[in-house]
C-alpha cells in the first residue's frame, strides 16, 4: 500500500439525512481504522526484519560527521542525518541535493534528514549560497508584517523548500512563551502570551502536516524567559501549576493539531525534577506522555549544549536519555553512544520492548512524511 488515500470530504449536513450522515461516518471511522492496522502491520514487520543493531540505530539523529559520512550510516545503520552551517554553507542548491541523496542511497532504511529552520536567527539554509531565495524570517517579524495569512503561507513555503532538498523536517515551531525581549529564546518565539503562541504552533502543525514536513515542537517543558543552557547548566524554578497554566498550553495546542514530535530542553526545571535535565528526566517525559498524551516521538535537544555535557558524560548521556523516554538522540557522539546502548541491552538495563516502542515511533513518524512505503 502506498499511500493513505484521499480524506474523507465533509458531508452537506443540510441535504444529507441523518441515517447517511452516520452511515458514511461509520465507514470513514471504518476506513481509518483499517489504514491503522496496515500501517501497524507494516511497521511490525519491518521490524521483526531489523537486527538489533539496526534497531539502535534508528533512534541517532547524528550530526552529519566531518569524515566518513556514508561509512558512518551503515556501519551504525543510523536513522538521520542532522544538517548544521558546515554542511550547507559551501554548497549550492544543485551540490546539496546531490549529497542528500548520496546520504539516502548509502542507507539501507531512508533516512530522516533534517536542518534547523526555525527562520530569523536559526536557519541554516538561509546561510547557505543561494539555497533560498530569501533568508527564513522569524515568526515575529512575519506576523508583525501580514499576521496569520503571513505565518501560513511562510510554513507551506518553507516546506516546499525543504522538500525540494531532500529535507523531511526543520524542527520547528518554537512553542516556547517568551514575552521578556532579553531572554535568550524570546527572537526564536512568536514573542507573544501562551494564547497566541498556541495558534501559532497550530497554524504550523496543520500545515506542515499538509506539506508531509515533520513538525517537531520546542523546547519542553517550555523554555521561558530562561538564560542559554547552549552554555551554562540552566535551572528554571517556575511552578508546576504555573508551566501547566502557560507554557504547557501551546504544546498541548501542537499535540491536537497532530504533532509528529516533541524536542526535549536540557533545563532542570525543578518543580518536575530538581536533580536532572528535562531531556533525561523520566518525570519530565511521564507529563509529556501521560498527563499530555502525546503518542509520537519524542527527542532531545543537541546533546553537545553545555546544559547536557558538563552534567553527563557524552558516552552515558545517550543511554541516559532513551531510558529517560525519549525516542531520537540528537548526537555527535554516536560512535561511543551505540555500543553503551547496545551494552545495555545485552545486560537488560535498557529492554528490548523499550527499544522496540522507540523504532516502532521512529518509523511510523517517516512512513507519515512518505520516507518509507507501505
Amino acid at each position: 500500500m502506498n499511500s493513505k488515500g484521499n480524506k474523507a470530504t465533509k458531508m452537506e449536513q443540510s441535504s444529507t439525512s441523518y441515517s447517511e450522515t452516520t452511515s458514511t461516518s461509520k465507514t470513514t471511522e471504518s476506513s481509518e481504522q483499517a489504514v491503522t492496522k496496515n500501517q501497524e502491520q507494516a511497521i511490525n514487520d519491518l521490524m521483526a526484519s531489523m537486527s538489533v543493531e539496526e534497531k539502535v540505530g534508528q533512534l541517532f539523529l547524528a550530526r552529519v560527521p566531518e569524515a566518513e559520512q556514508l561509512e558512518m550510516i551503515q556501519s551504525y545503520h543510523l536513522g538521520g542525518y542532522l544538517l548544521f552551517g558546515r554542511d550547507v554553507e559551501n554548497e549550492t542548491p544543485e551540490s546539496l541535493k546531490a549529497k542528500i541523496a548520496s546520504y539516502q542511497s548509502a542507507s539501507e532504511l531512508p533516512l530522516f534528514i533534517a536542518s534547523d529552520e526555525e527562520g530569523g536567527t536559526v536557519s541554516r539554509l538561509s546561510r547557505g549560497t543561494n539555497l533560498v531565495d530569501k533568508a527564513f524570517k522569524s515568526p515575529q517579524e512575519i506576523y508583525q508584517e501580514s499576521g496569520w495569512g503571513g505565518i501560513k503561507a511562510e510554513v507551506k513555503q518553507k516546506a516546499e523548500v525543504l522538500r525540494s532538498y531532500g529535507i523531511q523536517g526543520g524542527l520547528f515551531p518554537d512553542a516556547d512563551v517568551a514575552t521578556d525581549p532579553e531572554a535568550f529564546i524570546y527572537d526564536r518565539t512568536l514573542g507573544m502570551d501562551a494564547e497566541q503562541t498556541s495558534r501559532y504552533v497550530k497554524e504550523a502543525v496543520e500545515e506542515l502536516k499538509e506539506q508531509k514536513i515533520v513538525s517537531t515542537l520546542k523546547h519542553f517543558p517550555g523554555y521561558g524567559n530562561n538564560r542559554d543552557s547552549h552554555v551554562e547548566i540552566v535551572y528554571d524554578d517556575r511552578g508546576l501549576d504555573e508551566l501547566r497554566a502557560n507554557d504547557f498550553l501551546p504544546f498541548q495546542a501542537g499535540i491536537k493539531a497532530g504533532a509528529d514530535s516533541v524536542l526535549v530542553s536540557h533545563n532542570i526545571v525543578t518543580s518536575i525534577d530538581s536533580e536532572m535535565p528535562a531531556s533525561i528526566s523520566r518525570p519530565v517525559h511521564d507529563i509529556l506522555r501521560n498527563e499530555l498524551g502525546f503518542d509520537g516521538v519524542i527527542m532531545t535537544d543537541d546533546m553537545d549544549m553545555a546544559g547536557l555535557a558538563e552534567f553527563i558524560s557524552q558516552e552515558e548521556a545517550g543511554i541516559a536519555a532513551l531510558k529517560a523516554g525519549n525516542d531520537l538522540i540528537l548526537s555527535s557522539s554516536f560512535q561511543t553512544q551505540i555500543p553503551y546502548v547496545l551494552q545495555s541491552i545485552n545486560d537488560g538495563t535498557y529492554t528490548e520492548e523499550q527499544l522496540n516502542q522507540s523504532v516502532y515511533r521512529v518509523l511510523k513518524m517517516k512512513m507519515d512524511v512518505g520516507l518509507i512505503n507501505w
